[in-house]
């Protein structure tokens, strides 16, 4: 599991961090609206950076930057963004995003994007890994906490983005409205056509409008990826066509 993941375009070294490059990363990473993103992107818990490093492949954002809490998280980041062709737009901070919220707004920076692949298994059972536990638990950042640092440096016409297992999903769309963030898109995510929904790709702004709706089977059957799938993430993935 430690080996490096090679993309289309960059690699993604991942022996130094809990948090492997997942499928969940990627959906958000290729599914995202970049259509009006000409000027800053920030990543919320960067893990392994793979998020950051798609969004520097689909778009020209002079600045992609990213924030990470957990220190070994914080180091593959930042080696993965330095050996990618885009290490010159590419920036990690190690802080939490709380306090890089505020560091932000005090500077009245803002980002038109901004994407969080959010820890969220809010159970009470924790698995015996510590660095895990903080990059898998809503303790260390809640869903209010990550939606009101958002909307501190959101710009006025940027869009937020995560992806969440489909039972926190109306939980995160009501928090977001408490702040003025509006539900524009969502896209719900099934393995296959017999499995039940398990995560939903949301995107908010400032601006309540209509709800895009729209759903995604990734396999047709064990490693029969459906054209849909494979169109959203065949310009990342080394054997996608």
């Amino acid at each position: 599991m430690n080996k490096p993941f090679q993309f289309k375009e960059f690699t993604i070294h991942q022996d130094k961090t809990a948090m492997k490059v997942g499928t969940d990363g990627v959906l958000l990473g290729a599914w995202c609206n970049v259509d009006e993103v000409t000027d800053a992107v920030l990543d919320i818990g960067s893990g392994t950076g793979v998020i950051a490093l798609m969004l520097a492949q689909r778009t020209e954002a002079m600045t992609i930057d990213a924030v990470e809490v957990d220190e070994n998280a914080y180091e593959q980041t930042v080696e993965n963004f330095e050996n990618s062709d885009w290490g010159d737009r590419l920036y990690c901070y190690h802080s939490t995003f709380q306090d890089f919220a505020d560091e932000i707004a005090e500077e009245e920076d803002t980002y038109n994007l901004i994407v969080s692949n959010p820890p969220f298994y809010t159970d009470d059972v924790k698995t015996a890994n510590a660095s895990r536990n903080k990059a898998r638990f809503t303790s260390s950042l809640s869903f209010n906490e990550l939606i009101l640092g958002v909307a501190k440096i959101l710009s006025s016409e940027g869009k937020f983005a995560v992806i969440l297992p489909l039972k926190e999903e109306t939980e995160f769309i009501n928090v977001a409205k408490e702040h003025n963030l509006f539900l524009n898109r969502v896209c719900h995510v099934q393995g296959n056509s017999n499995s039940p929904i398990k995560r939903s790709l949301l995107e908010f702004s400032f601006h309540q409008k209509e709800i895009v709706k729209e759903h995604l089977i990734i396999e047709k059957e064990r490693h029969q990826y459906t054209k849909a799938y494979i169109n959203l993430t065949k310009d990342f993935y080394l054997k996608m066509q």
